[in-house]
C-alpha cells in the first residue's frame, strides 16, 4: 500500500510539473515561416524574440478562457495535492480520499475545458506559419488530462490501511 501511495504522490508532482511547463512556455503551436521557426503559446508569439500574441478580436475571449482554465488546473491540483498530504496523515485507517479525488477530478476538467477550446479555436489559424502543427506543451496539457483523470479516480477509490 505504501508503495502504492508513494506512486501516486509522484505522479501526481509529475502532473503538477507538467501543468507549470505547459501553461507557461509558448510551444502550442509551431511552425515555419520566412523568418525561421515561430511558435505560440498561450502568452507569447515567439520568432527569435517574443512578442504579445495577436488574436482577433473574436478570438481574444477564447482565450483568455483557454488562460484562466489552465492557471484554475494548476491550483485545483496543488490543492489536491495539499489535501492528500494532509489527508495521508489526518485520515483514520480505512477511510478514502474522496475530497482530494474531487477536487482533483475539477482539475481534470478544467484542463478538458481549457484544451479543448485551444483546439477548436487556434488549431489551423495562425496567418503566419506555413507547417503548423501542435508543440510540446500542448501534449503536455493532454497528458495532463489523463494523468489528473487516472489520480482523480484513484483517489476516490484509494483506502488508507
Amino acid at each position: 500500500m505504501l508503495v502504492l501511495l508513494a506512486g501516486i504522490f509522484v505522479v501526481h508532482i509529475a502532473t503538477v510539473i507538467m501543468l507549470f511547463v505547459s501553461t507557461i512556455a509558448n510551444v502550442w503551436m509551431v511552425g515555419s515561416s520566412t523568418f525561421g521557426t515561430i511558435s505560440t503559446g498561450l502568452w507569447l508569439l515567439c520568432n527569435k524574440t517574443c512578442s504579445q500574441l495577436p488574436v482577433s478580436s473574436s478570438d481574444e475571449a477564447s482565450l483568455k478562457v483557454v488562460q484562466a482554465f489552465m492557471i484554475l488546473s494548476i491550483i485545483f491540483s496543488l490543492v489536491a495535492l495539499i489535501l492528500f498530504i494532509t489527508q495521508l496523515f489526518t485520515l483514520e485507517k480505512g477511510k478514502r480520499f474522496y475530497m482530494t479525488g474531487a477536487v482533483m477530478l475539477v482539475c481534470w476538467m478544467c484542463i478538458l475545458i481549457a484544451v479543448s477550446i485551444y483546439t477548436s479555436r487556434f488549431t489551423g489559424k495562425m496567418q503566419y506559419y506555413t507547417n503548423p502543427h501542435h508543440g510540446y506543451c500542448f501534449i503536455l496539457a493532454w497528458i495532463c488530462f489523463c494523468f489528473s483523470f487516472i489520480i482523480g479516480i484513484l483517489y476516490l477509490v484509494l483506502r488508507k490501511k
